[in-house]
């Protein structure tokens, strides 16, 4: 099962507990105060594992909790920090406070690490109350809890090219024609529930990821077919292909009601380079583009099925998504050297 949602609770370990103690050794009849601090408690970190594709792992373990430190001794000897729960979650994990909504981190970077919540601090010994006053100090502290909060991990996919089309245009199959990817095909709408990836290889060991999204239904961007669910993982590509159907009764009208709901939708997606695919050519001896599609340069013929305009696509792909990473690495020097 896909999952892309889940609502956890986290917990920092406790504190160790301060200790209360006094120096017991052979001739000295007076030994000071020699209670040592307890240790901290460990923290809950979320890391990003590669290895990792959903949330799945959420579902029925929903609680994490950072492990307790150790109490203070005699001796002055401080109590062991515990250690810290480690929390895999795969890359594209938008970590949200669940109860004020604010945004907490992105981790959409590998090897990335955010401190969820921290442990509490540990306890002091009595040795810390000593004073030229009262050298015998009968006092010492507990550990701090540790920082509690609910959070809410969202996962937008991390690809290079979205495919976004009505239900049916052969998305899925383009998926699996050019990658290895298996999505469920079938010629019904809404076959599509989740959203797929698949790494497309070319030539000289150039490569792209492409995602797949389930079909898109006027007034996805207010929530309709759980168009939001499904939009958001289309929120970090560099490149847009529309698949529209070659045997719509308006293909044209297809792609302005796709480019509507994109921009109601917002988060830039209209600002990405794009192309139209007008799909199932192989259901025609001799195809006509649509009325408002002819006499636009951005319109590509393809079969799926066939694979018909398909080498000669993804090389026009491939072309705007090495433009598209140029542009990010070239503005992440540009930040860098703004900061420095």
């Amino acid at each position: 099962m896909f999952l892309d949602q889940a609502v956890i609770e986290i917990t920092g370990g406790r504190g160790g507990d301060g200790c209360l103690s006094f120096r017991r050794e052979k001739y000295v009849p007076l030994g000071g105060p020699d209670g040592g601090d307890g240790g901290r408690g460990g923290d809950v970190i979320l890391y990003v594992d590669e290895q990792k594709a959903t949330l799945q792992d959420f579902r029925y373990r929903r609680a994490f909790t950072g492990k307790r430190g150790q109490h203070g001794q005699g001796a002055d000897k401080t109590g062991r920090s515990g250690e810290d729960t480690l929390v895999p979650v795969p890359p594209g994990t938008v970590v949200y406070d669940d109860e004020t909504g604010a945004l907490l981190c992105d981790l959409a970077e590998p090897e990335q690490r955010f401190r969820a919540a921290s442990g509490g601090r540990g306890g002091r010994g009595n040795a810390r109350f000593a004073t030229p006053t009262n050298r015998a100090p009968r006092r010492c502290e507990q550990g701090r809890p540790g920082e509690s909060r609910r959070i809410r991990l969202e996962l937008k996919l991390i690809a290079d090219v979205g495919l976004v089309g009505f239900p049916n245009a052969g998305k899925s199959t383009l998926l699996a024609r050019v990658s290895a990817a298996r999505p469920k095909i079938a010629d019904y709408p809404f076959t599509t529930l989740s959203p797929n990836l698949g790494v497309v290889p070319l030539s000289d060991f150039r490569q792209f990821v492409i995602a797949d999204i389930p079909g898109i239904l006027e007034g996805a961007h207010a929530g309709r077919g759980l168009g939001l669910e499904f939009l958001r993982h289309i929120e970090r590509t560099r490149v847009l292909l529309f698949i529209l159907d070659l045997t719509s009764a308006d293909a044209h009208d297809d792609f302005v009601k796709l480019r509507a709901e994109l921009e109601h939708y917002g988060k830039g997606l209209l600002e990405r380079p794009y192309r139209i695919c007008l799909n199932k050519a192989d259901l025609f001896l001799e195809v006509t583009i649509p009325d408002g599609l002819g006499e636009r340069d951005d319109v590509r013929v393809i079969s799926a099925v066939r694979g018909d305009g398909l080498p000669e696509l993804l090389e026009e792909v491939y072309a705007l998504v090495r433009t598209a990473r140029e542009e990010e690495g070239r503005d992440e020097r540009e930040g860098a050297e703004e900061e420095a």
